[in-house]
């Protein structure tokens, strides 16, 4: 079963692919995996003996932009592989620092040289997968990316290069002009600022044969016989019907090729530091309730609705939730409790459980942690989280850590040692703040 920073990361398909600059999940339980956002742990950069490239003068500006988009080169080397979860590009495992740092420095003179070179040069050279469909990462100072990338990224000027070393390796890194809307975006839409906070939506995705995203993935069957101007029909199709009045659920079902949420009608949690490919994030955040746009990205159109946020379950700690958040940062400890209408960790125990019999769990565990009982041993008995169940690790909880956000909501407002319930796309959290 996939560990609790996997399962945070939300639907891979709407995860930006991005091996060399995600940034980790704060708690230090963090697994490797290069192909989820969140997916990648940070190792300590420049150790004694690797060569610097970084863009001194450029890290060392104080001046920062709001927003940018930038496209990167990533030459990594064979010491780096654990970063990687055994997905190391094969031109990365038998080259040393010196000759990655030699590489760098050779991409980045080409691209001083030619601007325009950088799309030929990602093709060519880069090695984080990601890169290569050609769409730019937007970068803002609530982007999932980690620290040094981001740090670079926004102390670009349009069309200067730079180079910064991350656990990953050195990115040649150049910041470019953002791409034009297509016709068929909701440019107005696009256009508002964002809401604050979360935002619930549902959305259709519909790709087709070129979209970059299938040079890293298979295409639903429907897309790889696609052609743009035929996927275009298809979307402005669907955005009528939910303008109309269809039902949501019913289309995602019929239409959509995201396999995360296609046949369940699975709803997305999306703030700013949500792990979601940025112009999925961009839209989601300017509609309003009960409203539908669409916007390209990377695996292809999509069309998204903002619902309003359901009622909270009847087992939820509704009176801390209500209050306002007591900390900036908490570390908390959790007991993860699925049925067989919502068993998100697919663990057997889950899925047989009733509503019932998970109703009586819950309430007998909440009682002997209120009396004074030890989480930890729950945690192993009872918790279907694998990254945490047997070793008892607690998560670091901050309003921007790499966690859902009713998790988030209930760990910043709980009082040290406090116990409260929380329910997400996982199932039911039990959480006690433990420092």
């Amino acid at each position: 079963m996939a560990s609790i920073p996997r399962l945070l990361a939300l639907a891979l398909i709407l995860s930006t692919p991005l091996a060399g600059c995600q940034k980790a999940k704060e708690d230090k339980s963090q697994t490797a995996d290069p192909g989820k956002a969140g997916g990648v742990a940070q190792q300590p950069t420049n150790p004694a003996g690797d060569v610097d490239l970084d863009s001194k003068d450029i890290l060392a500006r104080t001046d920062t932009a709001a927003t940018v988009d930038v496209k990167h080169v990533l030459i990594s080397w064979k010491e780096l592989a654990d970063a990687f979860g055994g997905r190391l590009d094969p031109r990365a495992k038998d080259r040393t620092n010196a000759q990655a740092a030699a590489l760098a420095k050779d991409v980045a003179d080409q691209l001083r040289k030619d601007p325009k070179a950088i799309d030929a040069l990602i093709q060519k050279y880069s090695e984080d997968p990601g890169s290569l469909g050609g769409e730019p990462y937007t970068i803002t100072a609530a982007a999932r990316f980690v620290p040094e990338f981001k740090k670079l990224g926004l102390r670009l000027k349009e069309g200067e290069v730079g180079i910064v070393r991350t656990s990953f390796g050195y990115h040649v890194m150049e910041r470019v002009a953002p791409p034009p809307l297509d016709p068929l975006e909701s440019a107005d839409i696009l256009a508002r600022p964002a809401n604050p906070g979360t935002v619930i939506v549902q959305h259709v995705l519909i790709g087709w044969k070129d979209v970059p995203a299938g040079k890293q993935r298979p295409l639903d069957p429907r897309a790889a016989t696609r052609s743009k101007e035929d996927a275009d029909k298809v979307a402005a199709e669907v955005l009528a019907k939910i303008k109309s009045g269809a039902d949501m659920t019913a289309l995602m079902k019929e239409f959509s090729e995201d396999p995360g949420s296609k046949d369940s009608g699975k709803t997305y949690d999306v703030d700013a530091g949500a792990s979601l490919v940025d112009p999925f994030k961009n839209l989601s955040m300017r509609l309003q309730v009960g409203e539908a746009g669409i916007v390209k990205t990377v695996f292809g159109w999509h069309i998204i609705k903002r619902v309003p946020p359901p009622p909270p379950d009847t087992l939820e700690s509704t009176d801390i939730l209500a209050r306002e958040p007591v900390t900036e940062k908490a570390k908390v400890k959790h007991i993860l409790l699925g049925w067989a209408e919502l068993n998100g960790a697919g663990d057997p125990r889950g899925a047989k459980r009733t509503r019932a019999e998970l109703e009586a769990l819950v309430k007998k565990t909440v009682a002997a942690l209120n009396q004074g009982g030890k989480i930890e041993p729950m945690m192993k008995e009872l918790s279907e989280d694998a990254g945490s169940a047997a070793s008892g690790e607690g998560y670091d909880v901050t309003p921007t850590a790499s966690l859902v956000q009713p998790f988030k909501d209930l760990g910043l407002r709980l009082k040290l040692n406090e116990v409260g319930v929380v329910k997400t796309q996982f199932g039911i959290h039990i959480i006690q703040r433990v420092e």
